[in-house]
């Protein structure tokens, strides 16, 4: 019997390294829009969060991806920085999230609409239902490193993200967290 080296290798506290890594960098021009305000005294090409994923090259049902996301502690008009959120195109797909570094929150919103909000950090780990909006936000002063687990059946929705956008924003004020409602209730 063969015994063969793995052909990928994540320490925990880093990249995704090996064969068929690809890696996908939002700059803050790639979404601007995303942010309550536009941030003029931010650098279009800084680096904002970068995802780092692993996939079968055919996959078929029951195939699985593995993912890192790193989001830098970039603070846009007061607002701390975040990834574009996304649904699932089918609701069927789970997805889980583990705090592998740093501090923060990952937002979601459920099937009516409500947003609320789990805190991120070094060991918690999130089950992400599939019918689920999610989004992550950096809180800390450190990169925030998350590593993802999904079907490769999920798909990811982003223009129904543009139109049924979070309902809450993050921001920082004088160090403390604070979070603004988008949508007033009566």
């Amino acid at each position: 019997m063969e015994i063969k080296e793995a052909k990928n290798f994540q320490p925990i506290h880093d990249f995704i390294q090996g064969e068929g890594v690809n890696i996908s960098q939002k700059r803050y021009k790639d979404i601007q829009s995303i942010y309550a305000k536009v941030d003029t005294s931010l650098a279009e090409d800084t680096l904002m969060y970068e995802v780092y994923t692993l996939e079968e090259d055919q996959p078929s049902l029951g195939s699985l991806c593995w993912g890192l996301s790193v989001l830098y502690p970039v603070s846009v008009c007061g607002e701390c920085n975040m990834t574009r959120g996304h649904y699932h195109c089918d609701p069927t797909c789970n997805e889980f999230y583990y705090g592998a570094s740093g501090e923060g929150l990952l937002l979601l919103t459920d099937e009516n609409g409500n947003t609320y909000a789990e805190k991120v950090k070094e060991g918690s780990l999130h089950h992400i239902l599939g019918y689920q909006a999610h989004r992550l936000v950096n809180t800390g002063n450190t990169p925030l490193k998350v590593i993802c687990a999904w079907s490769s059946q999920a798909g990811h929705d982003y223009q129904r993200m543009e139109r049924e956008p979070f309902s809450a924003r993050i921001f920082k004020e004088e160090g403390k967290l604070v979070i603004k409602d988008l949508i007033q209730k009566d």
